[in-house]
C-alpha cells in the first residue's frame, strides 16, 4: 500500500454531446442534489419521497433489434414498487434508444442498460437516470461505449431533454460506461457530478448552462498512489463526513496479476483529489454500517486471489470503516478492518470454489435500527446438485460493524420464495436494498439474469422489524412491465 500527498484530478477532458439541448434548471425549482452520503442516493425520479427502481435489460429487444437493450423504471409509493400487470400493480415505464425522444439509435448488441445509476445532475430536485451502453459502436470503433441521461421531473423520467455522451477520444473496446456514478463531489457546481468509467480511467461530467460538459479525468492506468487499475466498479460515499462525496474506483491491478485494488479520491470545495490506494475487488458498496456518521466501504472479491496470492474459496467480502481521516483500514498499511466469507462462524453455508460470494453488494437499513445492513450476492452458488443456481445473504450492521448475529441466506428453494432453483439461473447476480414504500426499512431485490435461459427476473423479499424475510416475497420479469422478455437478461443491472 502506497500513501502519498493528494494529487489533483487531471485537466478537463471534454466529451461529445448529442441529442436535445439541456435547459438550465429554473431557480424556483432548484432542489438539493442527491449525493453526499450513500443514503442520499434515493433514486427519486418524480420527487415524491419514495425510492424508485431502475433496472437494465441489456440483452433485450428494442425497436426490433435483439440485444439493443432497454431499461425499466418502477415508481415507489405507499405500497412500494409494482408491475404493469398482475397482482402487484404499480406505475412503470420502459425506455430504450428506439423510444421517441431518446437520442441515438437502437442496434443489435448495444447493450443499453448494461450499467445504470442515478443522480440529480441539474439540481432541480428530481433524480435523473444514467444509462450506459458500453457495447455501443462509434463508427468503425467496436464497443467504444455510450452513456445516456434521462432527466427526472414531477411526472417521472422523460425521454424529452434526454442527452447522450461518448468519450472525447473514443477507442475501440474501451467500454465507455462500464461503470457510472453520480454525487456531490464539489461545491463548484449546484448539481451532482457524473463519473463515467472505461477501461482507461474515469471522466467527470457536470451540468452547465444548456449542455453537459467534461470537467476532468481520473487516469487510473497511471494511478498516482502506486498500482495502475483497470476500472470495474464505482461507488460514492461521504467517508470523512466533510459535506462532500468521495469517489472509489475499484477493479483489478494491472501490476499484480489481477489482484483487486481500489483508489480513493476525496471530494472537496475544488473537486476530487487522489488520497490513497486500498485492497479491494470488482464489486463495491457504501453505507454507514456502524451508525457513527461516516460512510463505510465494502468490497466483494468473488474467487480472486488475495494480496498474498492465496486462493479464496468461494469469495470474500471486506469492510473498511470511514473516519475523520476518510476511508481506512485498521493500521497505517490500510489492512482491511473486517473480512467475511461463508466459512465465518455464524454465516450460513460453506464456501466452495465458484460460488461468487460477493459478486454484487448493497447496503441499507433493512430493519429500521439505524445501522446499514449488507446484502451479498453469490450467483455461482450450487443448491444441492443444481449448479450455479445462486443465493443471497444478509449480514446485519451494528455498532461494531457487520455481525454474524442474525445472518440469513436465501435461494429459490427457501420457504416462501417463489420458483424453484434451476441450473445457471445465477440468482443474486444483482442485489439491491431499497425503501420503496417509505417505511424506513429497505426491501431486498434479488435478480437472476440467467432465469429461463437468460430472460431474467427479479424477486422482492420484504423488510420486517426482524430484517429481510421470505414470507410475502414475489417475483416478476420484463413481460410484467410490458417489455420484451426473450433473452433480455432482465435484472443484469439495478441502480444503487
Amino acid at each position: 500500500m502506497t500513501h502519498r500527498g493528494s494529487t489533483a484530478v487531471a485537466a478537463a477532458s471534454f466529451l461529445l454531446l448529442t441529442g436535445a439541448g439541456i435547459a438550465a434548471a429554473p431557480a424556483a425549482s432548484a432542489g438539493t442534489p442527491g449525493g453526499t452520503y450513500a443514503s442520499d442516493r434515493n433514486s427519486d425520479f418524480n420527487g415524491d419521497g419514495y425510492d424508485d427502481v431502475l433496472t437494465g435489460a441489456p440483452g433485450g429487444t428494442d425497436g426490433g433489434h435483439k440485444g439493443a437493450g432497454y431499461v425499466t423504471v418502477q415508481y415507489g409509493g405507499v405500497q412500494g414498487i409494482g408491475t404493469a400487470t398482475g397482482t402487484h400493480r404499480g406505475r412503470t415505464a420502459v425506455f430504450g434508444q428506439a423510444t421517441s425522444g431518446v437520442p441515438g439509435g437502437a442496434e443489435p448488441g448495444d447493450g443499453f442498460g448494461t450499467t445504470v445509476e442515478t443522480g440529480d445532475l441539474d439540481a432541480d430536485g428530481y433524480d435523473d437516470a444514467i444509462v450506459a451502453a458500453p457495447g455501443e459502436d462509434f463508427g468503425s470503433l467496436v464497443d467504444a461505449g455510450r452513456v445516456t441521461v434521462l432527466y427526472g421531473s414531477a411526472e417521472g423520467l422523460r425521454a424529452t431533454r434526454s442527452v447522450t455522451l461518448q468519450a472525447a477520444a473514443p477507442k475501440a473496446n474501451a467500454g465507455f460506461g462500464l461503470a457510472v456514478a453520480a454525487a456531490r463531489f464539489t461545491g463548484a457546481t449546484p448539481g451532482d457530478v457524473l463519473a463515467v468509467a472505461d477501461l482507461r480511467g474515469v471522466d467527470l461530467v457536470t451540468h452547465g448552462t444548456g449542455s453537459l460538459k467534461g470537467t476532468g479525468r481520473v487516469d487510473t492506468t497511471g494511478a498516482p498512489g502506486g498500482d495502475a487499475i483497470r476500472p470495474a466498479a464505482l461507488t460514492t460515499g461521504n467517508y470523512d463526513a466533510d459535506g462532500y462525496a468521495d469517489l472509489i474506483v475499484s477493479g483489478q491491478s494491472l501490476e499484480e496479476d489481477g489482484t483487486g485494488r481500489s483508489a480513493v479520491y476525496t471530494g472537496g470545495a475544488d473537486g476530487l483529489a487522489y488520497a490513497r490506494d486500498l485492497g479491494g475487488g470488482p464489486a463495491t458498496a457504501s453505507g454507514d454500517i456502524n451508525d457513527d456518521g461516516y460512510d463505510d466501504l465494502v468490497y466483494g472479491r468473488p474467487d480472486r486471489p488475495d494480496d498474498h496470492h492465496e486462493p479464496l474459496t468461494g469469495g470474500v467480502v471486506g469492510v473498511y470503516f470511514g473516519s475523520e481521516e476518510g476511508v481506512r483500514g485498521v493500521d497505517e498499511h490500510g489492512t482491511v478492518a473486517q473480512v467475511w466469507t461463508q466459512d465465518v462462524s455464524g454465516v450460513p453455508g460453506t464456501g466452495e470454489l465458484g460460488d461468487g460470494f460477493g459478486a454484487d453488494l448493497s447496503l441499507a437499513d433493512v430493519d429500521g435500527d439505524g445501522y446499514d445492513d449488507l446484502a451479498v450476492g453469490a450467483p455461482g452458488e450450487d443448491i444441492g446438485a443444481v449448479a450455479d443456481a445462486g443465493a443471497v445473504w444478509l449480514l446485519r450492521g451494528s455498532a461494531a460493524g457487520l455481525t454474524a448475529a442474525g445472518a440469513k441466506s436465501f435461494d429459490q428453494n427457501s420457504a416462501g420464495v417463489p420458483g424453484t432453483v434451476e441450473r445457471a439461473d445465477r440468482w443474486g447476480g444483482q442485489v439491491r436494498l431499497a425503501d420503496t414504500d417509505g417505511d424506513g426499512r429497505a426491501a431486498m431485490l434479488a435478480a437472476a439474469p440467467g432465469e429461463n435461459t437468460s430472460d431474467g427476473g427479479i424477486w422482492v423479499l420484504p423488510a420486517a422489524t426482524t430484517g429481510t424475510v421470505a414470507a410475502g416475497s414475489w417475483s416478476y420479469g420484463a413481460g410484467s412491465l410490458r417489455a420484451p422478455g426473450g433473452d433480455a437478461r432482465f435484472g443484469a443491472a439495478i441502480n444503487e
